[in-house]
């Protein structure tokens, strides 16, 4: 006798549960991808905005929350506010923060970083990176040449995000992340570009990867072989001389085989900005997300679960991205910006009520550097973290003025509070 069976809807495939290696479930396959919030204190201390932020997207329906920056070294951070853990001074805190964002069963990863030489001017006394390599002519203004690491310096840096691990794990965040994305210094160790060094940590791109499989290791000796630890890596570096889709290709190979839980795919640098999708091809506009292809090359060579982030639109495109193989999870950022129970809807079956629009403040080298697809969706976290509603149609270049006046109150009280 004939059986009907009603096709499946791509709810029904964003809906399923998702069991990790190391044990953790994820109630469903959608992610909220990190984003920087820059919420904590002057003193980079966590805050009850970050606790609002998280339970709102908690609330409303997302599998795992990824944290945006959280650095592992007072003296270097990416941005005023950052929240940095070097010891379990804030654990109280954190536990409060990872209370808020685990509700109703939402997993919530700690994003881990440092920002070697990816730090604006004057916000830090010094910044460090790979090899002493300047950024390029027209950004200079904006970055200083960094001092290069010391040995000594690139082992402390590593215990460092394992300590980190460590706080994180105890304050009840159910995983981290390895922000190895974004020119970061992850990334600049893995980058060519970045880094020249001809010791153990360079030259070749197994001594390039080594900084960041040393952290995988030391990270999982601290939190022990059950609790998630995943990576943000580039697909590539989209800069002459940097890191190849090839490399890329390879470091994951090896993050595999180095037991890491999840791979978020991403690209590009500040110099470089293929994340924000400001170019997209036909392929990309076909499937949506601005990083699948690569995903299809990673998915033949390993078996750890995927992620992808950036450019999806639609439930039938997240959905057709997990059906094909290529991701397990789908990432989504901008979007949660700016309705923060999108995903509640999509596992309805409904539709968005706001489109991820470009922002653009008319001003060619801001708009060039895709400066404000950071600093407006920065500003719409901060309106949640307050208990307000996001603006989804503010204007780019009203967002870009307070954001400079506030930008620079910011690192002012940030510097005069270490010299003090």
């Amino acid at each position: 006798m004939f059986k009907y069976e009603a096709p499946v809807q791509p709810q029904d495939i964003l809906n399923q549960a998702m069991t990790l290696q190391c044990g953790a479930v994820l109630k469903n396959r959608l992610v909220k991808s990190a984003m920087s919030e820059a919420l904590g204190t002057t003193g980079n201390r966590p805050t009850a905005r970050l606790e609002r932020l998280y339970g709102a997207w908690a609330d409303g329906g997302i599998g795992l929350s990824v944290t945006g920056n959280v650095m592992v070294d007072r003296r270097a951070i990416g941005e005023p506010n950052n929240v940095v853990i070097e010891d379990e001074s804030d654990l109280e805190a954190l536990k409060r923060w990872a209370r808020a964002g685990t509700r109703h069963d939402t997993a919530l990863w700690m994003q881990i970083n440092h920002p070697g030489k990816q730090a604006p001017k004057g916000l830090n006394r010094e910044t460090v990176s790979p090899s002493a390599i300047p950024f390029r002519e027209d950004m200079a203004a904006f970055f200083a040449t960094p001092r290069a690491l010391t040995t000594l310096e690139i082992e402390d840096i590593v215990r460092r995000f394992g300590r980190t691990a460590a706080i994180a794990r105890k304050a009840g965040f159910s995983g981290v992340q390895i922000h190895g994305a974004h020119g970061y210094l992850v990334s600049q160790f893995l980058s060519p570009h970045h880094n020249h060094r001809e010791d153990d940590w360079g030259g070749t791109p197994e001594k390039r990867r080594r900084f960041v499989l040393e952290i995988l290791a030391e990270m999982r000796r601290q939190v022990g072989e059950d609790f998630p630890i995943g990576i943000k890596l580039n697909s590539a570096d989209f800069q002459r001389g940097g890191f190849t889709e090839e490399e890329s290709l390879a470091t994951i190979e090896a993050l595999a085989a180095h037991g890491i839980d999840m791979v978020e795919i991403s690209g590009g640098t500040y110099e470089a900005p293929a994340m924000t999708g400001v170019v997209k091809k036909a392929s990309t506009l076909a499937r949506e997300a601005y990083f699948l292809e690569f995903a299809d090359k990673v998915r033949a060579r390993v078996s750890v679960p995927l992620m992808v982030t950036g450019g999806f639109r639609t439930a039938a495109g997240m959905a057709a991205a997990i059906d094909s193989g290529a991701v397990d999870l789908v990432g989504l950022a901008r979007a949660l910006a700016i309705e923060p129970d999108l995903p509640q809807r999509l596992l309805r079956g409904e539709a968005p009520r706001h489109a991820v629009r470009p922002i653009t403040t008319g001003i060619k080298v801001v708009d060039r550097m895709a400066l404000m697809e950071v600093a407006w969706y920065t500003r719409q976290l901060r309106r949640i973290g307050e208990g307000r509603q996001p603006r989804p149609q503010e204007s780019g270049l009203r967002s870009f003025a307070i954001g400079i006046v506030e930008n620079g109150w910011n690192t002012f009280k940030t510097r005069r509070l270490r010299a003090s």
